[in-house]
C-alpha cells in the first residue's frame, strides 16, 4: 500500500509540474468476500495513506480529481448492499480522508452493472452536505453493452449511440441525485479482471 500510494502523489507531482491535472485512482477492488464494512475500513487506510504521501509531495488538491471506488461488499460475499448502505459508508469513508479542497470524485464503476453503478451513484449525490463534485469515470459500465450491441457490424452503429447516449443521460441525471433507475442489471464484474 505504501509504495503504490508514494507512486500515485508522485505521478500526482509529475502531473503538476507539468501543467496538467491528475487523476489520482486508489481503488480497493471488488475481488473477494468482504463485507462493505470490511472495503469501508481498508478504503479509509488507502485513502489516507494517498492522502498523507499527496501533502507529503506538496500536491495542490485544488487543482487534482480523485478517482476512487465505490464502498461495496466484495463480489463472492453473497452480500447485496443497497444504494443507500453503500451511499452512506462511501460518503463516510470519503469524509473521513480526503480534503474538501479537492473539487471533484469521479467513481470507478469497479465491476458493478450499469445500472448498479448509476443507482448508487445517484443515492450517493442524495446524501446531503458534502464538499466535492461527485461524478463518474466509468470504463465497463459506459461501454460493455455499448459494444455489446454494436458487435463490430455497421448496421449497429446507430443503435449502438443511442446506447451511450442513454447511458451517458442515466449518468448525468445520477451525478444530479435524479437518476429514477430502470437501466440493465447485467453484471460487469469479472473475477481477477485487467486491462
Amino acid at each position: 500500500m505504501q509504495t503504490q500510494s508514494r507512486n500515485l502523489a508522485l505521478y500526482a507531482a509529475i502531473c503538476q509540474a507539468n501543467g496538467l491535472v491528475p487523476i489520482v485512482e486508489p481503488e480497493v477492488l471488488m475481488d473477494g468476500t468482504h463485507s462493505i464494512q470490511v472495503c469501508a475500513d481498508v478504503s479509509q487506510r488507502v485513502f489516507g495513506c494517498v492522502v498523507g504521501y499527496l501533502h507529503e509531495y506538496n500536491i495542490l488538491f485544488e487543482g487534482m480529481l480523485l478517482k476512487p471506488n465505490m464502498i461495496c461488499p466484495g463480489a463472492d460475499s453473497g452480500i447485496k448492499s443497497s444504494p443507500e448502505e453503500i451511499a452512506w459508508y462511501t460518503v463516510r469513508t470519503l469524509k473521513r480522508t480526503i480534503p474538501s479542497s479537492v473539487p471533484g470524485i469521479m467513481f470507478l464503476s469497479g465491476g458493478q452493472s450499469e445500472e448498479e453503478a448509476s443507482v448508487n451513484l445517484n443515492a450517493i449525490n442524495n446524501v446531503p452536505k458534502t464538499p466535492w463534485i461527485l461524478s463518474f469515470s466509468y470504463g465497463r459500465a459506459l461501454q460493455a453493452s455499448v459494444l455489446k450491441t454494436w458487435s463490430g457490424k455497421e448496421e449497429n452503429v446507430q443503435a449502438a449511440r443511442e446506447r451511450l447516449l442513454q447511458l451517458a443521460r442515466n449518468n448525468s441525471q445520477a451525478q444530479l441525485g435524479q437518476y429514477l433507475g430502470g437501466g440493465s442489471s447485467e453484471t460487469l464484474y469479472q473475477k481477477n479482471y485487467t486491462y
